[in-house]
């Protein structure tokens, strides 16, 4: 299977977003690729501090529906990060949506962990989902997916490995921080290498670089300071060739996590 990323810096206007998504989407076809993702919040760009509740949109809204549009034109599946309404609440839903090569939404993702930390609060203006996991299959895989900050907390892609996930995707906006850099270029191979599975990491064009990341660790395709694809092929034979090398997954010891865990205090 080919995948690609489209590292893009979204704007506050949605229109101009999506058209700029229309057009990766269109050249990610062409190259071949079966799927083509892109960053958390792709859909528009909320300063800091202000409500999403304005831009956002459900996911049968107008931007949603233009991504399928194109994503059906192209016979692409369509993976991005969108700005989803909660009615009646001034947050919204940080929201990864994935959609098949036909037009149709698979199913979504809602951001469970909120970046609360480098001066930055998220929660002030999400509402973090409640858990639900994402997954679906294509060309023989099986793809999971994850957002961003959800780096930090190697639970979550854990779970999506043992759920058969082969591939996570990786919707972010990585802004720029203290080692921030080199938190990303650490977690997301990490998160490669304990799981046996590739990340296939797209950001923002801020600051981190977008890259696919194979089970061994190994960074196969990355895109630097500019715009446009990444495109690399993941295959499950090499997932089964690495598994079969590190079993890891085999290994997991729940019994004696779940041990630990009820014998540590609550603070």
């Amino acid at each position: 299977m080919r995948i690609a990323l489209g590292q893009m810096l979204a704007t506050t206007v949605k229109s101009e977003n999506l058209n700029r998504m229309r057009d990766m989407i269109r050249k990610a076809s062409a190259a071949g690729a079966d799927l083509v993702a892109f960053p958390e919040a792709s859909m528009v760009w909320v300063e800091p501090g202000d409500s999403p509740a304005p831009q956002a949109e459900p996911l049968d809204g107008p931007f949603v529906t233009g991504l399928s549009e194109a994503a059906r034109q192209n016979r692409i599946a369509v993976v991005a990060g969108v700005v989803e309404a909660i009615p009646g609440s001034n947050k919204a839903y940080n929201t990864v949506g994935a959609i098949d090569a036909g037009g149709s939404l698979i199913g979504c993702y809602h951001k469970i962990h909120m970046f609360d930390a480098f001066g930055y609060r998220e929660s002030d203006q999400n509402q973090p989902g409640d858990g639900e996991l994402l997954t679906f299959e294509m060309k023989g895989m099986k793809i999971g997916v994850a957002t961003c900050y959800d780096v930090r907390f190697p639970e979550l892609y854990r779970a999506l490995a043992e759920r058969g996930s082969e591939v996570i995707v990786q919707p972010s906006s990585w802004a720029h921080g203290l080692l921030k850099e080199f938190h990303w270029d650490t977690l997301v191979r990490a998160r490669a290498i304990e799981n046996t599975v590739y990340i296939a990491a797209v950001d923002q064009l801020r600051s981190a670089g977008s890259m696919i990341v194979d089970p061994m660790g190994v960074v196969i395709a990355k895109r630097g300071e500019t715009e446009g694809l990444v495109v690399a092929e993941v295959t499950p034979e090499r997932v089964a060739e690495v598994r079969r090398t590190v079993p890891s997954l085999n290994h997991v010891r729940h019994d004696v996590y779940e041990r630990w865990r009820a014998a540590t205090p609550m603070s």
